[in-house]
């Protein structure tokens, strides 16, 4: 499984590992983020608090994986995907973006 991950993304063990990190520690700080966020509403109804704390979590996961990866210095690879990020997207159509926004930046700084 981590091998077929590592083909996909073209990375080595050491980044595998950072990137597998900083997904978790982003998740988990959105789950926190998120349920602090709700405190602020007394929602009683518990179908409308789930559907709006997974709105709250979907809006917020981005940029809390975005802000994890800083540290680790996996910020390059996460906000290359997350930039190619649509939703409908396939997570293959998105490296596949990442990877020819990435080859086209290069092949301009060579022009430069």
């Amino acid at each position: 499984m981590f091998n077929n991950l590592q083909k996909k993304w073209k990375v080595r063990g050491w980044q595998l590992l950072l990137i597998l990190i900083v997904f978790a520690l982003g998740g988990s700080l959105t789950g926190y983020i998120g349920k602090k966020l709700m405190g602020f509403f007394e929602i009683e109804i518990l179908l409308l608090y789930i559907i709006i704390y997974i709105l709250i979590v979907t809006i917020i996961w981005p940029f809390a994986v975005l802000l994890v990866s800083i540290p680790f210095g996996q910020f390059a690879f996460l906000g290359g995907i997350l930039q190619g990020w649509e939703p409908g997207c396939s997570p293959e159509r998105k490296i596949k973006s990442w990877k020819r926004q990435t080859a086209s930046r290069k092949q301009q700084k060579k022009i430069w």
